[in-house]
């Protein structure tokens, strides 16, 4: 098995608290929401942040996670973390160039393990959507407590509707005061036309100094749940 290591991922102690909280209304939603998969409406919204950060703080709860980055279009997690050398990805299983084996992770957070995207490949919404994504999410729910998607924009490709086919739920994440409550609506939307549950929304980005209440009772990230 391969393994990487993550750059820190809870920058205060007001951002752990936070994801503590998301932590534990994901834990409250039911045991029957274990595949989770997280969508926006527009790039650099900070998904991918909030759903690893989430995925890693269950981890420490002591819960065993599988992290896929499902993001096969333009992911960030390399980069972004500083992985480096060739490493087999989503991509490399679901087109059949690798087991699941070899694309798999450890990490140094105990319980936590990742499937990095891979290369970009020619057709990712019809990888996302064979039989091997299937099979793969069937496998990983009898393997782990939690597992965690990372997913494209539903704003911009429908790839996390096709994932979602496969969820038990969803969350999406929001920038505060970038996306309009119209354009919001429309990928709620589309969630729900896959017959994925929405389990609620994160509010990602809010400026502190102007939203006091915010800063108050919640810190960097703010999750509302149970409404749609």
């Amino acid at each position: 098995m391969q393994e990487i290591n993550l750059k820190n991922l809870t920058k205060d102690y007001r951002s752990n608290e936070a994801y503590k909280t998301l932590r534990t209304n994901i834990e409250f939603s039911g045991a029957d929401k274990r595949v989770i998969v997280f969508t926006s409406c527009t790039p650099d919204e900070g998904k991918s942040t909030v759903s690893l950060s989430l995925a890693a703080s269950l981890a420490e709860g002591e819960k065993k996670v599988l992290f896929i980055d499902a993001d096969l279009r333009k992911s960030v997690m390399m980069g972004r973390h500083k992985i480096y050398g060739e490493l087999n990805g989503l991509s490399h299983f679901l087109s059949g160039q690798a087991e699941l084996k070899d694309v798999i992770c450890k990490t140094q957070y105990q319980n936590l393990a990742v499937i990095l995207a891979g290369v970009v490949p020619p057709n990712p919404a019809e990888l996302l959507g064979n039989h091997r994504f299937e099979a793969m999410i069937e496998g990983a729910r009898e393997a782990y407590d939690y597992v965690i998607i990372d997913a494209p924009p539903l704003g911009s490709v429908i790839d996390a509707a096709i994932i979602a086919r496969h969820s038990d739920a969803s969350v999406l994440v929001i920038a505060a005061s970038t996306i309009s409550y119209k354009f919001a609506r429309s990928v709620k939307d589309q969630l729900e036309k896959a017959d994925c549950p929405i389990l609620g929304v994160v509010l990602n980005k809010v400026d502190m100094k102007q939203n006091k209440y915010y800063g108050k009772y919640y810190g960097k990230y703010y999750g509302t749940y149970g409404e749609k």
